[in-house]
């Protein structure tokens, strides 16, 4: 066995949700460059950066004791059911552990959520806001993207080409197609807005649930009243390796979502050289400079979103200009390397003995 295998870690990262969700994605992004820093472990279902990923038992057993020059170890962990089991080794168990938890939530917890954050021995929150929110805020502490995966084109048009659909320009959307994500916003405004703009195509990247999939057809017989079938295209669920590519193809992205905790892909899209139009919610309106990387209306008026997409869509030079301000933005503000150096903060200051709990 590897001297990785047989060390007690000195920080667990729990990931017990099979799907690959948003909150998936930023442990993965963390992770993923946290490995080379520390002695640092997956617990429960495997991400994309670290497909080896411990049983929960098994960080159980390598919990028991502390690693070495560290006074405990520390749990990583960003669900109600990774608090718990995090709780058990820590108060039940009584293995020498501390619990950092990472909320996003836009919105108050409910009651159960609550009482276990009330628990945790550091919580860092990603917005201001959030921090509101929830007790014993270590640090506010903005997700991150990968500036390095990231990238804008070479050239915008040849790698909008390259992924073999019609027009010059692409206007996108990623996430899942469902009513919380406001993919309807988004067919609505590009149904009257395309007609004006013969040079852009709409896609719409990721899947329908089952449970959704009334929604999706809706509207796409929507988009096939408007006579926009070979205008708006939906490109389904695309893989992680194969993001990168099409998101830095695009000259517009909309996030459009009725709610969002967080919402990573427009902080993709500006460091991919991408312009983006948003809903208020989440990160973005914090994110996003007016007029100069894009525009962030109010969420349910349509009006705001058709005329944001339309104006930004109106000189293409200038909209990729504002791309290219949108990836000096993400470069200088929205780096995942800040991400990074925030938690070790917030683990050296809890190893040197300092208390966030109340």
């Amino acid at each position: 066995m590897t001297s990785l295998e047989t060390a007690y870690p000195e920080v667990f990262v729990t990931n017990f949700h099979r799907r690959f969700t948003g909150v998936s994605a930023t442990a993965d992004a963390v992770l993923s460059q946290q490995t080379h820093r520390l002695n640092v472990r997956l617990v429960g279902q495997p991400l994309p950066s670290t497909p080896q990923a411990w049983p929960y038992r098994k960080a159980l057993f390598r919990s028991r004791k502390a690693p070495q020059n560290r006074p405990f170890a520390i749990w990583h962990v960003r669900r109600n059911l990774e608090m718990s089991a995090a709780l058990f080794v820590r108060d039940v168990l009584r293995y020498p552990i501390r619990i950092v938890f990472t909320s996003a939530a836009q919105r108050l917890h409910s009651r159960i959520p609550r009482a276990l954050i009330s628990r945790m021995d550091a919580v860092v929150a990603t917005t201001s806001y959030a921090a509101s929110l929830v007790p014993h805020i270590a640090a506010v502490i903005p997700h991150g993207v990968d500036i390095d995966r990231f990238t804008p084109a070479d050239d915008r048009q040849a790698a909008w080409a390259d992924l073999g659909l019609p027009g010059k320009h692409g206007i996108g959307i990623v996430g899942r197609i469902r009513h919380e994500k406001g993919t309807d916003y988004f067919v609505d405004a590009l149904c009257r807005v395309l007609p004006e703009r013969p040079d852009f195509t709409g896609v719409i990247i990721g899947r329908a649930m089952p449970t959704d999939a009334t929604f999706e057809a809706e509207l796409r017989e929507k988009i096939r009243r408007h006579g926009l079938d070979d205008r708006i295209h939906f490109l389904g669920e695309q893989s992680r390796d194969r993001m990168p590519a099409i998101m830095r193809a695009l000259s517009l992205l909309v996030a459009s979502p009725r709610y969002e905790g967080y919402g990573m892909t427009p902080l993709e899209a500006m460091a991919s050289g991408v312009a983006v139009v948003a809903t208020d919610t989440g990160v973005y309106r914090s994110i996003i400079e007016p007029g100069k990387t894009g525009y962030v209306v109010e969420i349910g008026d349509n009006e705001a979103l058709k005329q944001a997409i339309a104006s930004i869509t109106q000189h293409p030079e200038r909209l990729h200009r504002m791309g290219t301000d949108a990836r000096e933005a993400a470069v200088r503000q929205l780096s995942l390397e800040q991400e990074i150096r925030g938690y070790s903060e917030i683990y050296q200051r809890l190893w040197q003995g300092e208390t966030f709990r109340n």
